[in-house]
């Protein structure tokens, strides 16, 4: 099986063969992996330095306005995607999947098995949810609160807090490949890999023109990164305000992003931010 992984600032993409036979133990197969990504990064750091290329141009920063709309139905949302029929809204403390309308009115609720849901996806007829503490992985979930299947994030397991179902693909913000892996929802099999360097990332949604953007967080506060989906290069990134709500789960309407303040952020007091608890709109500047 071939696997791509892409570098985010020249958009050249790379080509494995992951070697994934089934008499290899999956440690064996996560270690091989890494280490020939590694090798894959740290040659194309070494020829733009040679050359002398200097790198891409940093994209443009954006600043946003942000509006608030209405509270999730439970308070801790942090999950979002959207479709046809509304908003699905994942919360973190009952890992509920909450599909509300555009006002906020809830229509319907689902129960899964995620644990501290971080990232949700919405596709094929089934909910995905992200489960960011132990048991981990993807939980697949139909629409009456039964859960199909539980599989863990491909080479290498671990949390997630980013998940967006987009024409039977899962792209999935995990956290120990530091990237966002491509994988197909039928087979589980990775097949692309963009990796990021910020130090904290989250929601991810899927704009229907060929991008992915991402909730980014680091010393400078909270942001956005857009990345060309082919490519994984970056496009542009966003700063928000100290004054903006904190973002947590991401989604893409009517060409507008939405996020969500989930109330809960690492190192933070419970229900810090103002905003807590609220969807709210993203308009880019």
């Amino acid at each position: 099986m071939n696997f791509t992984f892409a570098d985010r600032e020249t958009g050249t993409r790379w080509q494995l063969a992951t070697q994934l036979q089934m008499g290899m133990s999956m440690e064996t197969r996560r270690r091989e992996f890494l280490t020939t990504l590694s090798v894959g990064l740290l040659g194309t750091r070494l020829a733009g330095a040679q050359t002398g290329s200097g790198g891409a141009p940093h994209p443009p920063v954006r600043k946003v306005k942000t509006s608030t709309l209405f509270k999730s139905p439970e308070g801790y949302p942090n999950a979002i995607t959207a479709t046809a029929d509304g908003l699905w809204i994942g919360e973190q403390k009952t890992d509920n999947a909450c599909l509300v309308d555009w006002k906020g009115k809830l229509l319907k609720t689902v129960k899964t098995e995620s644990k501290n849901t971080s990232g949700m996806g919405v596709g094929g007829g089934y909910i995905w949810m992200g489960a960011n503490t132990a048991p981990n992985g993807i939980f697949q979930t139909d629409m009456s609160s039964k859960t199909i299947a539980h599989r863990q994030i491909p080479l290498g397991g671990g949390g997630c807090h980013g998940v967006e179902y987009v024409d039977g693909k899962l792209w999935i913000a995990a956290l120990r490949l530091r990237g966002i892996l491509r994988v197909d929802a039928k087979t589980w099999e990775p097949e692309f890999l963009i990796p990021y360097n910020v130090p904290r990332a989250h929601g991810v949604a899927w704009d229907g023109k060929g991008a992915i953007w991402m909730v980014t967080g680091n010393e400078q506060g909270a942001g956005l990164i857009k990345y060309e989906a082919e490519t994984g290069r970056t496009l542009e990134t966003v700063q928000f305000s100290e004054s903006d709500p904190d973002p947590h789960g991401l989604a893409w309407h009517d060409g507008a992003l939405y996020s969500c303040d989930a109330g809960i952020h690492p190192g933070w007091v419970e229900n810090k931010s103002p905003t807590h608890g609220y969807v709210f709109r993203i308009e880019l500047l």
